[in-house]
């Protein structure tokens, strides 16, 4: 009696081992984001090395940026590192919008290179004394919240649209 519960018990075992085997191997590996119930991820799948690499690679253009403002002095040398640090966040972002082509990180790009452009500005303008430096730093402000602004009413007006299904339509 107790063989044939063995027995059974490892039948069991077996078979269910055999159906887990069954389901990791049906998955389709070519197709890209293919699931076992033969739909499709969301996110097309990631090669990580190649994600890596690039990741690397920015990280080695910022510090060879930042390396080529060591040789200036003064505003000149803030300005370069202000304008490798933008590049820099322009990069982070656009690499995650490659990887992951949602509206959130297409609008983070487009933040990116709005605060990049303000802050490049501003560090010039610092180079400026008294009433010169004043105006440029809030013509600089100004654009960069009008700048803030129209990302705000792209982005919503397609976070609208993908909402609704369809466009969005507006009643003055």
């Amino acid at each position: 009696m107790r063989i044939q519960l063995l027995t059974i018990a490892a039948a069991v075992a077996l078979a269910l081992g055999g159906v887990a085997q069954a389901q990791t191997t049906t998955t389709d590996k070519s197709a890209p984001g293919a699931r076992a119930d033969s739909t499709r991820d969301a996110k097309p799948s990631v090669d990580r090395k190649a994600r890596k690499a690039e990741e690397d690679k920015i990280e080695a253009d910022y510090k060879a940026e930042k390396a080529k403002c060591s040789t200036l002095k003064g505003n000149e040398k803030e300005v370069c590192e202000a304008d490798a640090k933008g590049k820099e966040q322009i990069a982070k972002a656009e690499l995650r919008a490659k990887y992951d082509p949602t509206e959130a990180n297409q609008r983070k790009v487009a933040e990116a290179k709005a605060e990049h452009e303000y802050k490049v500005t501003k560090e010039k303008c610092d180079a400026q004394k008294g009433k010169e430096e004043s105006a440029c730093e809030k013509e600089a402000k100004a654009k960069f919240e009008r700048a803030k602004a129209d990302i705000k009413a792209k982005y919503a007006s397609a976070e609208r649209k993908s909402a609704t299904g369809g466009s969005a339509s507006t009643t003055k």
